[in-house]
């Protein structure tokens, strides 16, 4: 499956973004999904996390409350509903079909899209 994110900018403190992460082929709703981002100086990280279906949600601690994930999988589409958004959520976002081992959630592929930046001003 190749994605597309896309929805990012640069926004003050406080405000909104919503992510979309648009994928090709006919397997999307087969794979349960993951947002991870990547600040500067630092390594990839788990932020988002959906099943196949929409049925289960799990977040990052530091997101947890403010970001909401979704997925229309009618139109092979992912989301992230950013709210509340702070300076430390800056970072390039991405999306990929995830696993989960217990709770913990780990991308599937090794190969990325080009993610989608997001820049929160103080």
């Amino acid at each position: 499956v190749q994605l597309v994110e896309s929805g990012g900018g640069l926004v003050q403190a406080g405000g909104s973004l919503r992510l979309s992460c648009a994928a090709s082929g006919r397997t999307f709703s087969s794979y349960h999904m993951g947002w991870y981002r990547q600040a500067p100086g630092k390594e990839r990280a788990f932020v988002a996390g959906i099943s196949w279906n929409g049925g289960s949600t799990s977040y990052a601690a530091s997101v947890e409350g403010r970001f909401t994930v979704s997925r229309d999988n009618a139109k092979n589409t992912l989301y992230l509903q950013m709210n509340s958004l702070k300076p430390e959520d800056t970072a390039v976002y991405y999306c990929a079909p995830s696993f989960t081992v217990g709770t913990v959630w780990y991308a599937s592929s090794g190969s990325w899209g080009q993610g989608t930046q997001v820049t929160v001003s103080s």
